[in-house]
């Protein structure tokens, strides 16, 4: 029983790759979209998550973030003195911004998940 579309989202690396795999033959998802958002990233890092996201899924896609990350994430956590042990906390910060666009990619896909 096939499952339709699954929305994934995507580094480019080893686990979120075989990921996409795992989700069309173990899990029986008929296609599998791929989203890599970019926060900030070194730019070989997305050109990698591009590259495979395309060669690798079904279809991919490639949201640049940064200014809505700088502007809505990180711009307020410096203003609010946000940090971790006197560590800026990027990292974290980063993942509900990137949620929201994987979650915006999966309603324009018509996802099941």
């Amino acid at each position: 029983m096939s499952k339709g579309t699954i929305v994934l989202a995507y580094s480019g690396g080893l686990d979120t790759s075989i990921c996409i795999l795992l989700l069309k033959e173990r899990y029986e998802y008929n296609r599998v979209v791929t989203v890599a958002v970019n926060v900030g990233q070194r730019d070989e890092e997305i050109s990698i998550a591009t590259t495979k996201g395309k060669k690798f899924a079904d279809k991919h896609y490639t949201i640049d973030a940064r200014e809505k990350f700088v502007n809505n994430h990180i711009f307020p956590a410096i203003k609010a003195n946000g940090s971790y042990e006197g560590y800026p906390m990027g990292t974290s910060l980063a993942r509900p911004l990137i949620a929201e666009e994987v979650v915006s990619i999966a309603k324009k896909e018509g996802a099941a998940r």
